[in-house]
């Protein structure tokens, strides 16, 4: 038997840190792609997209011309980047109370983030994709995979997904489900509002005009949708991984502590030898299996290490066993 130490891995706490300043890196500048794609898809071509976003440029078509001293260069207009800061003001107070206040400061953090280069980018009068349907699909794929890299890092950029975490935190109901559900009762509410001079066709129908600015926001909200649960479900995808090492302890304390993953030590015999092992059994989120091989390197570079994907794991730091 290999004797019990109790081992201090030096690196542990400065991985920790590193790795929570890493994704706040990435909420911040993950973001930017979002911001991009609204300020130069679709405020320009006037869609109504979901979510905050959505609310939030329908009140910036309703107020068009209204505030001319107060927002000249927007048009009179109450700016899109106003109207999420203040929204998201309200929603962080529940963020912090239902999901949990680390969850909140990562939303301040995304909603700051969000605010800067809302009001950083400029809006282009013509969009950087000149056909519609087009840049629905486009700009609305790219805002998914934006939005699902922060969600990634347990961020939020404020809005619906706030309200999706919350539900997805207490239901095993699709992230990508309760988003759309919300997105598509805003969307719907951009048939009301006015056309703008530069979306109306000589002899076209209005209500073509309204049906089809709908229908590209609805192609938008689906595009961004499907982004979203196709990033996330790569990055929830689970391994588990088998170690046989001399210094078993350490490295399932050090699992323990930096990864925060549970750790089985099954008894072994190494036929060849005929003598006993320890074998360290690890169910571990994808992105986190880099973790773990890092710390089995750092304490037994001479390891030997099996990885193998799986198709579930279900249980306590994973998904829930469905009814």
């Amino acid at each position: 038997m290999f004797p019990l130490r109790t081992y201090v891995n030096p690196h542990i706490a400065p991985q920790s840190m590193m790795r929570q300043v890493f994704e706040y890196m990435v909420i911040i500048f993950g973001i930017f792609p979002m911001a991009l794609m609204v300020n130069w898809v679709l405020l320009p071509h006037a869609f109504v997209g979901g979510g905050l976003t959505g609310i939030c440029s329908i009140i910036y078509y309703l107020t068009d011309g209204f505030f001319p001293s107060l927002f000249p260069d927007y048009g009179g207009a109450i700016p899109v980047w106003l109207t999420t800061f203040v929204f998201n003001l309200i929603l962080l107070l529940i963020a912090g109370v239902t999901v949990g206040w680390r969850f909140c400061i990562r939303t301040m953090v995304g909603v700051g983030a969000i605010t800067l280069w809302y009001r950083i980018i400029p809006i282009l009068p013509e969009p950087i994709i000149a056909d519609p349907w087009l840049g629905a699909i486009v700009g609305g794929f790219v805002f998914g995979l934006s939005l699902g890299t922060i969600i990634a890092c347990n961020g939020s950029s404020g809005g619906t997904d706030i309200i999706a975490m919350i539900v997805n935190h207490y239901r095993d109901i699709s992230m990508g489900n309760i988003m759309l559900l919300c997105d598509v009762i805003i969307i719907l509410s951009a048939f009301f509002l006015p056309i703008p001079e530069r979306l109306m066709e000589e002899g076209t129908n209005p209500i073509y005009i309204q049906i089809k600015r709908v229908l590209c926001g609805v192609c938008m909200t689906v595009s961004y949708t499907a982004a979203v649960d196709w990033l996330l479900a790569r990055v929830h995808q689970s391994v588990h991984i088998f170690i046989y090492s001399a210094h078993y302890a350490e490295i399932a304390t050090a699992i323990n502590t930096t990864v925060n993953r549970g750790v089985t030590v099954l008894d072994g015999t190494g036929w060849y030898s005929r003598k006993p092992v320890k074998v360290i059994s690890v169910l571990a989120r994808k992105p986190e299996a880099s973790m773990i091989l890092n710390l089995v390197h750092q304490i037994d570079p001479n390891a030997f290490v099996s990885q193998a994907n799986v198709a579930g794991v279900f249980g306590a730091g994973f998904d829930k066993i469905k009814k």
